[in-house]
This record gives C-alpha cells, structure tokens and sequence, in this order.
C-alpha cells in the first residue's frame, strides 16, 4: 500500500489505517482536549505524516465526524435502555426527541463536531441513511406494541425515526430563547406527533 511510518508496522488494509487515525484522534482528544487537538497532532500520535493522513481524511472535521460515529453505537445502546422504560409507542417517540436534545451536547465524543463549530458535519451525520437505519433498529428494539399504531414495516420505522431525528436535530441546532425546558418540550412534542401515533381502532 506503500505506506510509510506507521511506527514500523504498516496497516494492512486501507480500513485498517482508517480505523488507527481514528484511535489516534481519540488518544488526543483524551489526552489534551478537542480544542487543542490539531491534524499534526493526529498523524504525531499515529505515526504518520500530515500527508498520509490526508489520504484518508481530507480535513479534521472529517477525522472528527469519524471519531464521533465510531461512539454512537454506545450511545445508541444507552438510547435504547433509556427508551424501553416507557411502555407507550407515542411516548418513546417523545422521549427519543429529548433525550437526543439533552444528552448529544454533552457526549464526550457524538458532541465533538458541534463543540468545534462543525454544525453542518453534524448535520449530513445524523441525517444520513446510516444514522436513520440505526433510529429505526433503535425503535424496532423497545419493547412496545407498535402494530397498534400503525408502524409495522421497515419503511415505517426508518420514516418515523427520520422524523424524530430531525426534529432533535432542529432543536438541538436552532435552540429557542429561553431555552424550553425539558417538560416544554415533552409538551410540545406530545401535542404534535402524539395523535400520528395514537392507537389505531
């Protein structure tokens, strides 16, 4: 692959090198803080050169994005636990909305790219196919009746979790002043997508 560094132990595949920037960034975020952590701090660490990072990652915010998906699984299962304490289909809905507006910002790492200004990076991550298929499995997972209103299918619980998403993306992004507290927007939320997921007769 024509590697070069590496601390004398070259990758042996395009995914593995990949994956030792990404455990590199994540060293020094740990060690110094994501504000003083730079791209010559992550090819020092990884053993590499700017350039060969480049390859990989065409800026920070690249290495960054990576750093903070390789996390949400952990976050996802935490979601998960957090939702399969409600027993209504309306309410997990609910419930899904504020816990991505409260618990994001503050994740050591799923919060890095909106601690570093990187709003839109964020942005195209949570909206992706990827981040939706893995709402909709989160969805799937708690254990309510969802056939009793309606979401049955695939399609139904990636739309429903599309929904959600971005309804947390936008208040995350675009907070309203004064901030809304924590049962505001469980109010608010209940109100409007509660009855799409009312039971069915």
């Amino acid at each position: 692959m024509g590697h070069h560094g590496w601390r004398g132990n070259p990758p042996g595949t395009e995914r593995e090198a990949r994956r030792r920037i990404v455990d590199a960034a994540t060293a020094c975020i740990d060690r110094v803080g994501l504000a003083k952590t730079s791209l010559s701090d992550v090819a020092a660490e990884a053993g590499v050169t700017r350039q060969t990072v480049y390859r990989y990652f065409p800026s920070l915010a690249d290495i960054l994005s990576a750093v903070a998906l390789d996390r949400v699984e952990e976050f996802a299962g935490r979601m998960e636990r957090h939702l399969a304490t409600f027993a209504d289909p309306a309410e997990v809905a609910v419930e899904s909305v504020v816990f991505g507006v409260r618990a994001v910002p503050d994740e050591p790492y799923l919060g890095l790219l909106l601690k570093a200004g990187e709003a839109d990076v964020f942005t195209v991550a949570v909206t992706s196919a990827q981040s939706f298929a893995l709402g909709a499995r989160i969805l799937r997972n708690v254990p309510v009746d969802w056939a009793s209103v309606g979401v049955t299918t695939d399609e139904d619980f990636e739309g429903l979790a599309e929904m959600l998403m971005r309804l947390f993306l936008s208040f995350l992004q675009y907070p309203s002043t004064p901030a809304h507290t924590d049962e505001r927007l469980r109010s608010m939320v209940r109100r409007w997508i509660g009855p799409a997921l009312a039971a069915r007769p």
